[in-house]
């Protein structure tokens, strides 16, 4: 099946500001991610945004880009808007700011759609590894069934243990973190896209609980290794810092 990265980037950024066009690396972090989508098996990467300045930049670098409306609620309507003009039937939605992502984790995700024909999304998670993370509202959990599919996201810790704290080593397929990479099957991305948000989703602010409300599948895979996102100044510099170490092994 073909499939299609995209990349939604957006300018604006409550807690880092201007994010995809930090390059002190000299390199923009749009383009660290861009070119990290590139080494994967995808037939094609996109960046897919609404700012003039992230198009002058991918651009720049050479990459392929598609200015989008600028009045879509989601990351998710925007790659529906692209994928609308593409004929690749596996869509993957790849966060602007994962520039450590791994190209074996992006291949990963139409695989799972290939070996589960009636799922209709494939995401990730790893496994938990403290009570910390555990507890943390901003760990989204996820709970799944004997064939890998989701049972549930939340904030909250789940699977909830009644008696005493979770043993997370002794169950590490069990205490799960979900991780924000998704591939759609392109036909449900654009019914998803029409659709109204659910009750759920609204509590949680979790969008991919929509999917399950409307009685579809998302086939979870499980992975170890983690790229680390962007999300604050303080995570930009310790990306930088493993960036340039990175670079001076090579040297």
């Amino acid at each position: 099946m073909q499939t299609a990265i995209i990349i939604p980037a957006r300018y604006a950024s409550s807690r880092l500001p201007g994010k995809p066009l930090l390059r002190a690396t000299g390199k923009y972090l749009i383009q660290h991610v861009y070119e990290q989508a590139c080494k994967s098996g995808a037939d094609v990467v996109i960046v897919a945004t609404d700012d003039e300045r992230i198009v002058e930049a991918v651009e720049d670098f050479g990459g392929r880009v598609v200015m989008t409306r600028s009045d879509h609620p989601s990351g998710t309507d925007r790659i529906a808007e692209v994928a609308r003009k593409l004929s690749a039937e596996i869509i993957v939605n790849l966060q602007g700011d994962e520039p450590l992502i791994h190209p074996a984790t992006l291949d990963l995700l139409p695989k799972l759609l290939e070996q589960d024909a009636a799922a209709d999304v494939a995401t990730l998670a790893t496994p938990i590894t403290s009570l910390e993370q555990w507890r943390d509202p901003n760990c989204v959990k996820v709970v799944r069934d004997r064939n890998g599919r989701a049972l549930y996201f939340s904030r909250s810790p789940i699977p909830h243990v009644r008696d005493g704290e979770p043993d997370l080593a002794a169950n590490p397929n069990l205490f799960l973190q979900h991780l924000g990479l998704y591939a759609y099957r392109r036909s449900f991305l654009l019914e998803l896209a029409t659709m109204p948000p659910d009750p759920q989703e609204q509590l949680e602010k979790l969008e991919q609980l929509r999917v399950l409300a409307l009685g579809r599948f998302i086939q979870v895979g499980v992975v170890t290794h983690v790229g680390r996102g962007v999300d604050t100044p303080e995570d930009y510099r310790r990306f930088v810092e493993s960036w340039q170490a990175a670079k001076n092994r090579a040297a």
